[in-house]
């Protein structure tokens, strides 16, 4: 039971730590690899910013190798968790929002459609001054009315 709720509380967690570092890494001193994000048309398969999906992966796999070092201890859980955020930011923000990926295109989900739309309003901002909705998974309830 234990290793289930560290498991959810560092997925829950990694909502923080994704607003937190999008807000003022992303959009401040690694503005260089974020900022080909914001622009309208991908010119190439890859941009700048899809390193943070390494610099992110990085410690899960640092806490997977020492979690199961240690007979799966507390720490394999953490990157359970972490690891699991990652994939849903993937499917949410890669897949759904991008379209990198033309998996979810005609969704009816209110959640869902609320996320692009928070995306989308984060998105206007071409520079890194004045962004908002730095979420991912957790945004504001007035972006889910249709």
């Amino acid at each position: 039971m234990i290793s289930f709720l560290i498991f959810l509380g560092v997925f829950l967690f990694m909502e923080c730590v994704t607003w937190f570092t999008h807000k003022y890494i992303m959009h401040g001193f690694m503005w260089y690899f974020h900022s080909d994000h914001h622009q309208p048309k991908y010119e190439n398969t890859f941009e700048r910013n899809d390193i943070f999906f390494v610099i992110f992966a990085t410690p899960s796999i640092i806490l997977f190798y020492l979690g199961v070092q240690g007979g799966f201890n507390y720490l394999f859980f953490i990157a359970c968790g972490i690891t699991l955020y990652g994939v849903c930011y993937f499917l949410i923000h890669d897949v759904l929002i991008h379209q990198r990926f033309k998996w979810f295109k005609n969704t009816k989900n209110k959640y869902l459609i609320g996320l692009r739309k928070a995306h989308k309003i984060h998105h206007k901002h071409l520079n890194k001054e004045k962004g908002e909705c730095f979420g991912m998974l957790f945004v504001p309830f007035k972006y889910y009315k249709i």
